[in-house]
């Protein structure tokens, strides 16, 4: 029996992505592979950070005793929890469900991905900004499709030219969701308009981190 490492379990609303607004079950897990300048869990990444072990079977009757329907696997990296797949199966045969994989860019999804279009991926492209640029893995934004986003967080204008190459590059717009995002307190998001407007950026989306505006930016669990 596969044991996850747990660092919170909640329920909440999406902040972000195509189901922004809409209530969902949160699986944080703990560690990841990157170490972004500007992350907001750094206390869940370290291999000593603080976890519940939870069993697959525990982590589905959690969210079934919730009543919610979407599903968000995040981290940390999820990707990186061993025997996650056999988790997503699971969570996937209850039909009921539908789940989303946050995942940073820094790991392979192509093993992790299902035939169902109960399953999306949201695939972070790190930007220069982030100062981890150099751990995407570029065959993932050949992977992605439609039910899937790619999500830039953006810095600085530097960040929203890269957004630019990396979506012609990639026709992202043509085969999944695309997302901007402002790293919160560093880039005005009047700028980023500003931005798509000068440079006549079409079928990207500006979106803000609702629960930033909901609750303290810094509070857990929510």
């Amino acid at each position: 029996m596969n044991v996850y490492k747990v660092a919170e379990i909640f329920t909440s609303i999406n902040g972000e992505s195509r189901r922004a607004g809409e209530t969902a079950v949160f699986v944080r897990f703990t560690g990841c592979n990157l170490r972004c300048n500007y992350c907001d869990t750094l206390w869940a990444l370290e291999k000593d950070a603080p976890f519940t072990a939870m069993s697959a079977e525990e982590i589905y009757e959690y969210i079934r005793e919730s009543g919610i329907k979407n599903v968000t696997l995040t981290g940390g990296e999820p990707l990186l929890q061993p025997g996650i797949k056999e988790l997503i199966e699971m969570l996937l045969a209850d039909e009921s469900l539908r789940v989303e994989i946050e995942t940073n860019g820094a790991v392979d999804i192509r093993p992790f991905m299902i035939e169902n279009d109960r399953l999306s991926f949201t695939v972070d492209y790190k930007c220069p900004g982030s100062g981890m640029e150099s751990g995407m893995i570029m065959s993932n934004f050949e992977a992605v499709g439609p039910g899937d986003t790619v999500k830039f967080v953006v810095s600085d204008e530097a960040d929203l030219d890269k957004m630019c190459e990396i979506v012609k590059r990639y026709e992202l717009t043509q085969k999944a969701a695309v997302y901007v995002g402002a790293v919160f307190g560093r880039i005005d998001p009047q700028q980023i308009v500003e931005y798509m407007l000068k440079h006549k950026i079409n079928d990207v989306r500006l979106q803000l981190q609702m629960h930033k505006f909901i609750w303290d930016p810094d509070e857990r669990g929510v």
